[in-house]
């Protein structure tokens, strides 16, 4: 599946907007046909958006099932005999779509595209419905995994991940128009030899009978560089640009189908010419050695929730580059593509995680109090949420397999790994992943739960990638204990001689808090924390990264361990500095 985009043989239509909008408490709208007709009862959403927060209710905050969506739009007039399809970033966690009376596509998982072709529904000039229920209910067959309860107050849904279950379509909807014969998926993989590049290609159409494919390689300035034909092969680049950390430079791979010296379908595909291995205890990029610098983060913004926003996402980038960072984390499930797309351009590393979050009933019931589960049973994270996890891992693979910016695959976080039940659940994702995609590494968060010697599934990782919390859950306030305890785990880790990054790490800190003797939620704290941290790290050579949990404060589930959410941020929710950020530039810049 190809993202819309207009080209000269394509076009697409943003739906964006305010659609009517209504939940669904009793779960009758279905059997009631609300798709059939206009959607009685309605008031407006914007879309994209989390619903949640956008008004003040909090019973609409809360509110556990199905939720409706509809909207009208006019088909284009010039897209007569076109093939067209009605497409969707995300709906979280589950959608189901009808245009007019039929339903068109239904889709499992929050945070990966899907698409209907609606050709033989849509009229080119003239008007068509689209009905959408988003469901965001969580069982132990979906991922992210949840429980539904029933309580003396009614079902309530409680899920096992540390951020808000926004819910909602929180991405771009498209109706978007291909010639009839198209190009249905792009491959690239790339490679570095010396001053070269090779840009390796495969191409995926449909309809194609007498059409042959072409590819041209332009440079930044449209400079034409390499061209090929065929629905594979290899392009070599010679005096190549790469694409290197911090220097985001793109060329573009413009696909086309020729029939008879005519155009027929035309796709560009950005490319970064580089290249990515483990070697040893180091992660190289280019045949560099890499240290990753920057944080966990979460799409979490006021009002909107788990929306896109365009200013939010330059934001974000621009105090990337001003503390100095170098990569984050997608945690805990894939981002929006806008996002990846300007990681591209920015020469910002990503690691690229699922939304197999949450899979660890030891911590559900440690920190969120949801108690008495097995984790992995006949009855809970069972074969059938293997397989949706799997599905998971291929659909993000198959979203992002092209971004130059994704460096690592992560699988999962934070899972149950002590166990025997974990080995044999996650051997054969990893097999998932790695025949998805050849190219990268794999890996997956492991939790202090499992540390090691413990744990079941870091063999079978390409990294080890670490959430560790010394000095704030464990030995809370001592960071003299805390270091010493927190060397002597890492150089465990490092025995096994494998690159480590610590893709979690943070004190809870509420901004403005001070304190002479540095307690904890102290702005204080979180620097000298940050420093105890680093002190360690620095003292491991195994240890190739530094991701600090979290880039911003984001919103969570309601409970005693939060105040107005986690507040491990280095900024706030509104995205203003703490101390801590000044420390992190001062460490990632070599200034203040």
């Amino acid at each position: 599946m190809l993202r819309p985009q207009d080209s000269a043989a394509r076009e697409r239509k943003s739906l964006n907007g305010l659609w009517a909008f209504r939940l669904d408490a009793a779960g009758q709208g279905r059997s009631a046909g609300w798709f059939r007709s206009d959607l009685v009862g309605s008031r407006e959403m914007a879309v994209p958006a989390s619903f949640n927060d956008v008004v003040a209710d909090g019973s609409l905050r809360n509110h556990v099932g199905d939720i409706w969506y509809q909207t009208r739009a006019r088909v284009p007039r010039g897209w007569d005999g076109e093939r067209m399809v009605l497409h969707f970033e995300s709906a979280t966690h589950r959608a189901t779509v009808w245009v007019g009376d039929v339903e068109v596509v239904g889709h499992e998982g929050g945070y990966t595209p899907f698409e209907a072709d609606i050709t033989q529904h849509a009229i080119a000039g003239q008007e068509l419905r689209v009905t959408v229920v988003v469901n965001n209910t969580l069982s132990f067959q979906s991922i992210p995994p949840g429980v539904i309860e029933d309580t003396a107050v009614g079902r309530r849904q409680h899920y096992f991940h540390d951020f808000f279950n926004y819910s909602g379509i929180h991405r771009n909807v498209w109706l978007y128009a291909t010639p009839r014969a198209y190009i249905d998926d792009i491959t690239v993989h790339t490679g570095l030899d010396g001053s070269s590049g090779t840009v390796s290609y495969s191409v995926v159409t449909e309809g194609t009978d007498g059409h042959r494919v072409q590819v041209l390689l332009r440079d930044r300035e449209g400079r034409e560089v390499a061209s090929g034909s065929g629905g594979a092969g290899t392009l070599q680049v010679a005096d190549v640009h790469a694409w290197a950390p911090g220097d985001g430079y793109l060329y573009d791979l413009e696909v086309t189908l020729i029939r008879e010296g005519q155009l027929g379908d035309s796709y560009h595909q950005s490319v970064g010419v580089r290249s990515v291995a483990v070697q040893g205890t180091q992660f190289l990029i280019n045949g560099e050695p890499f240290y990753f610098k920057g944080f966990g983060k979460h799409e979490d913004i006021g009002v909107i929730g788990k929306g896109h926003n365009d200013a939010y996402l330059v934001h974000d980038f621009e105090l990337l580059k001003w503390v100095g960072a170098n990569s984050f984390r997608t945690s805990h499930y894939p981002y929006a593509e806008d996002v990846l797309d300007y990681a591209d351009r920015q020469g910002i590393v990503l690691i690229d995680e699922t939304a197999a979050v949450g899979l660890n009933m030891g911590l559900a019931g440690g920190v969120f109090g949801v108690q008495g589960y097995q984790t992995f049973s006949r009855d809970t994270i069972n074969d059938v949420t293997q397989k949706v996890h799997a599905d998971a891992i291929r659909e993000l693979i198959s979203r992002d397999k092209n971004h130059p910016s994704v460096v690592l695959w992560s699988i999962a976080n934070e899972p149950e790994s002590d166990t025997e039940a974990a080995e044999d659940y996650f051997r054969p994702l990893f097999d998932v992943a790695r025949q998805a995609d050849p190219t990268r590494p794999v890996g997956f968060v492991n939790v202090m739960l499992a540390p090691h010697g413990k744990c079941r599934v870091a063999q079978f990782g390409d990294v080890v990638m670490l959430n560790r919390y010394y000095g704030w859950y464990v030995d809370t306030g001592d960071l003299d204990a805390a270091e010493i305890s927190w060397q002597s785990e890492l150089e465990a880790w490092a025995s096994d001689g494998k690159p480590i990054i610590i893709t979690e790490y943070g004190a809870d800190t509420y901004p403005g808090l001070h304190s002479i003797n540095g307690d904890p939620w102290s702005e204080e704290y979180q620097v000298a924390y940050l420093d105890m941290n680093h002190r360690v790290f620095d003292r491991i050579d195994a240890v190739v990264g530094e991701q600090v949990w979290n880039f911003a404060d984001f919103a969570t589930t309601s409970g005693t361990m939060r105040v107005g959410g986690n507040r491990k941020g280095v900024f706030t929710r509104d995205r203003q500095p703490k101390a801590a950020a000044h420390a992190l530039r001062l460490r990632w810049r070599g200034h203040d």
